[in-house]
């Protein structure tokens, strides 16, 4: 699988996470298919924002809401991981759902792209996505 994203909003991903370098940003890929076409910043209303994300609630609801009414929808979300690797955290697979959406994991200067598959009881395990810049 491959997700298509302009090279301007990937850029604008890893301007973001490096402008946060202590705490974990987050936020959701809205687009058609497989492409992203715009990015939605969100508030990390997690306990510990360094180590972990939860996106607003609120703003996962009513982006959900406004995509609906002009034919988007929403992909998957994005997140970093600041001095980490951009792969898939032990806390992201016990998080993850096998719902078809991309996790997009930004982390020393780079992003990668990944989908959740179930694995059955206990955590997801995640296979890696291809990222087309376009």
């Amino acid at each position: 699988m491959k997700l298509q994203i302009s090279s301007s909003l990937h850029q604008n991903l890893l301007d973001w996470a490096a402008a946060s370098p202590a705490t974990e940003i987050c936020g959701l890929l809205v687009g058609r298919g497989n492409c992203v076409e715009r990015l939605v910043p969100a508030r990390n209303v997690a306990p510990d924002p360094a180590r972990s994300f939860e996106i607003d609630p609120a703003s996962l609801l009513g982006v959900h809401r406004e995509v609906r009414a002009n034919g988007q929808q929403v992909i998957g979300h994005w997140h970093s991981h600041p001095n980490g690797r951009a792969e898939p955290s032990a806390r992201d697979a016990a998080r993850a759902l096998d719902n078809g959406q991309i996790w997009l994991i930004l982390a020393g200067g780079g992003a990668t792209a990944w989908q959740a598959r179930s694995s059955g009881a206990g955590p997801a395990r995640f296979e890696a996505v291809t990222l087309e810049l376009c």
